[in-house]
């Protein structure tokens, strides 16, 4: 399914978040809770989606300007996503980094998909509320530049897994080598920052 505006935490601007630690990082700033939260199934396929104007069509590129750099996803359970402030443990759902190419990095993959991207929930996670982070982050200039963004599920029919996870902020540095790289070197090696994903 993909996440309906109605479930995502919309903010009101497009700036990047240039200092990791701030409490920005985590959804964003003023994003306030979504109209709703969306049902999705645990093993499901769930797709966000973001932009950098208010538009969702295609004429356009969704992150533009060249702005080469992994496209990531993490969840985290809550008590009840629709009044949720954050603050809970983030576990890595899905990664689009980087494979050689200009247009193998998570952004410009992103933009030939129209904004979009696709991953599968967790099938072993417990059933309950969710936020939904996805953030994008451009490395086309220091420092970093990153966007994220919140929305709200509910997961249905899932397992008894709770993965550990990170916080937002703490999870990334100024330091990381996917936040502080510069990426027009040659034969650059890139990993993303923060954990490894859970497939569960």
């Amino acid at each position: 399914m993909r996440v309906e505006t109605k479930c995502t935490r919309i903010t009101n601007n497009n700036s990047p978040l240039t200092d990791v630690t701030a409490p920005e990082i985590e959804c964003n700033a003023n994003s306030g809770p979504a109209q709703s939260v969306c049902d999705v199934q645990a093993g499901g396929k769930l797709t966000v989606e973001m932009h950098q104007h208010d538009t969702r069509g295609c004429t356009e590129e969704a992150i533009g300007g060249r702005h080469f750099g992994p496209v990531q996803v993490y969840m985290c359970k809550v008590a009840d996503a629709a009044s949720s402030t954050g603050g809970c443990n983030w576990f890595k759902v899905a990664s689009n980094s980087y494979a050689g190419t200009d247009a193998s990095w998570g952004t410009e993959i992103l933009n030939e998909n129209c904004g979009k991207m696709e991953f599968a929930v967790p099938k072993s996670i417990a059933s309950g509320d969710y936020l939904v982070r996805a953030e994008a982050i451009a490395l086309h200039s220091m420092p970093a530049q990153v966007y994220p963004g919140c929305y709200q599920v509910k997961v249905t029919g899932g397992g008894s897994a709770n993965p550990p996870g990170v916080r937002f902020p703490g999870a990334y540095s100024q330091s990381d080598p996917g936040i502080d790289i510069n990426i027009y070197q040659d034969k650059i090696e890139y990993n993303a920052p923060g954990p490894t994903i859970f497939t569960g």
